[in-house]
């Protein structure tokens, strides 16, 4: 990206953060287009290696925009027409290493509007097979099994002969 478009799309997000404190007062005063839009985010929760999809109406029809997802680490992506009238949409792939909790994420638009919402990141799940270097959790060894269960009855039959014969010696006496 070129220095000057960088300049102005820093501009444009800090004037979304801050719009976000006078966006009451246009709306009283009847002005809409003045404050911030809504950036709608679907999924609005998702997990690392999640694809995010984001539209919004403040471009305008046929606008163009470039978003910010700087805040999950995703960096910056574009924003296109849709096929519904006047929605820009674009989309972007969360990043393994997203920091769970709430994130901004904002648009610039080509008309100078711009727009912002909130996407949440939660941990991913753990899955697949648990490698501690001890044993194992895929399932049973059949030959382990065998040989264990083969020493248990061993001490059991040793142990009741041992028994038996301790009994049977106590009575001799």
């Amino acid at each position: 990206m070129r220095p000057t478009a960088r300049l102005l799309t820093g501009t444009a997000l800090t004037v979304v953060a801050l719009g976000a404190f006078a966006a009451p007062t246009a709306y009283a005063n009847g002005n809409e287009n003045d404050g911030p839009h809504t950036l709608e985010i679907y999924p609005s929760t998702a997990s690392p290696g999640t694809t995010v999809t984001v539209n919004t109406l403040a471009c305008g029809k046929n606008g163009h925009g470039v978003g910010d997802a700087n805040s999950v680490g995703a960096g910056e992506f574009q924003l296109s027409p849709s096929t519904h009238k006047e929605v820009v949409v674009g989309q972007f792939t969360l990043p393994q290493h997203a920091r769970p909790g709430t994130h901004w994420i904002a648009v610039a638009c080509d008309n100078g509007r711009t727009a912002r919402g909130e996407l949440t990141v939660k941990h991913r799940e753990p899955s697949g097979h648990v490698k501690t270097g001890v044993g194992g959790s895929i399932g049973p060894d059949t030959a382990q099994v065998t040989a264990g269960a083969a020493v248990l009855a061993a001490a059991a039959v040793g142990g009741v002969w041992l028994m038996r014969r301790r009994a049977s010696g106590a009575q001799g006496h």
